[in-house]
């Protein structure tokens, strides 16, 4: 049995929001979705988020509760309509229309959590897995497919920090900040350089693991896709 924590403004949350869920055994704890009001919200295994109207400012909620630090799992309720309006950028874990039946409201909660132990485990023995990259911060070693990586150590770094937000889009000023430190003076262009080495490293084939957003910065992607749809890195 989990503890659930939704978060919706329905006066007859459970049953209105996600009929399923209330057919289920977990501990459920209702709250208004402010902003000032997550700041007591109680320790919970799992977070529904009502995503049925007001897509704009449930998507200002959830960037919200991303930058205070949140890793509890984050799971959208949503309209088949509002599907279509939900991308990486909600920092979502994952997204449920109203109407999904009670099985697979469990599915994805047992999935949800699960996903969360295992990340909890990696940190704990002082290793990052994405995909098919494995980091171990004791070590200072990276490998992908089991091929060990030839890394410099702001390499390694860049990396590390990259693998451990996949999908999370990061401007060059903040991988600068995050990577060099705030003392550093030397500009943007250092990230650039640094990144073309990289991709370099993981090869042909991978090197669209660290993808380029226009106009943004770089993200770590799960699983490299094909040439033709990797962005070269802006100057």
């Amino acid at each position: 049995m989990a503890s659930v924590l939704l978060l919706t403004r329905a006066l007859t949350p459970s049953s209105s929001v996600l009929p399923g869920l209330e057919l289920l055994s977990h501990q459920i704890k209702v709250m208004s979705p402010e902003p000032t009001a997550l700041i007591t919200a109680p320790a919970c295994d799992v977070i529904f988020i009502d995503g049925r109207s007001d897509l704009p400012a449930i998507r200002g909620l959830c960037r919200f509760m991303e930058t205070t630090g949140n890793t509890t799992p984050l799971i959208l309720i949503t309209t088949e309509g509002g599907l279509a309006a939900v991308n990486h950028e909600w920092g979502l874990t994952d997204v449920i229309v109203e109407s999904s039946s009670p099985a697979e409201i469990e599915a994805r909660i047992r999935l949800a959590v699960g996903r969360q132990q295992q990340e909890f485990a990696a940190v704990a023995t002082g290793e990052i897995r994405a995909g098919e990259l494995s980091i171990d911060e004791d070590s200072y070693s990276a490998k992908l497919r089991g091929r060990t990586l030839d890394l410099t150590f702001k390499e390694f770094e860049l990396l590390k920090f990259l693998a451990q937000h996949p999908g999370r889009v990061f401007s060059r000023e903040h991988l600068l900040q995050e990577v060099w430190g705030y003392d550093y003076f030397g500009g943007t262009r250092t990230v650039d350089v640094h990144v073309r080495r990289l991709r370099a490293k993981l090869g042909p084939e991978n090197e669209s693991l660290i993808g380029t957003v226009r106009n943004v910065g770089y993200r770590y992607v799960s699983a490299p896709v094909s040439n033709r749809e990797t962005h070269e890195v802006l100057a």
